[in-house]
């Protein structure tokens, strides 16, 4: 596990915190659409994306869900860090947008890891900042962005996580993330494809201008 911590993270922690990293975390692989977090859960170890992305949603008044952001390697999710650091449950939910592995680290070593090395310390108030301004964003496209805008980020987004233009998503799951009816996403998605933006095909959307 140490070689998949040093590709992720190894212009981030010196090679004595990989080390231990790798000593005291266990090693957790997951496939696409598994539930990591779930909302309510105590969660006791923090976890470090090795490989893959994972898709972080809140859960709106109507037991919906509204897609925050995603992780992507070389991160951790800041709202996970708060529920370890305050034994609190969690207010989130993070599913597997593909498959990937995670080192999931006990909370008594991010205590001491903080006091221990500097590019912890900086890598923790970082990890905060960054997941602050994504969900900040969240909130400016719910409030501020027109749908069209929106499912247009989210489209683009998606391809770049998954490193792919191909989005296998049906109109029904985008809808359910974005929060709105798959009526409106279908509609939406035909208006893309007549500007030329994408290609609609029977099982998957292919995004021709990001």
């Amino acid at each position: 596990m140490e070689e998949l911590i040093k590709q992720a993270y190894g212009a981030v922690f010196e090679e004595a915190l990989i080390k231990e990293i790798a000593e005291v975390s266990t090693l957790v692989e997951f496939e696409e659409g598994d539930k990591l977090i779930d909302i309510g859960e105590y969660i006791r170890r923090m976890p470090l994306l090795l490989t893959g992305a994972i898709k972080i949603l809140r859960e709106d008044r109507d037991e919906g869900d509204l897609l925050l952001y995603f992780l992507e390697k070389g991160d951790t999710c800041a709202m996970t860090l708060a529920c370890c650091m305050g034994d609190t449950r969690s207010e989130i939910r993070a599913i597997a947008e593909n498959s990937g592995s995670l080192a999931m680290i006990p909370v008594n070593k991010m205590e001491e890891w903080l006091g221990k090395y500097k590019s912890w310390r900086n890598f923790v108030f970082t990890s905060y900042n960054k997941r602050l301004s994504e969900m900040l964003n969240a909130v400016d496209n719910l409030a501020f962005m027109k749908m069209d805008e929106r499912l247009l980020n989210y489209l683009n987004e998606k391809a770049k996580v998954n490193n792919s233009d191909i989005i296998n998503n049906t109109h029904q799951e985008i809808a359910y993330e974005l929060n709105t009816s798959r009526v409106v996403v279908s509609r939406l998605l035909k208006a893309f494809e007549n500007e030329g933006k994408i290609k609609l095909n029977r099982n998957n959307i292919v995004l021709l201008n990001k």
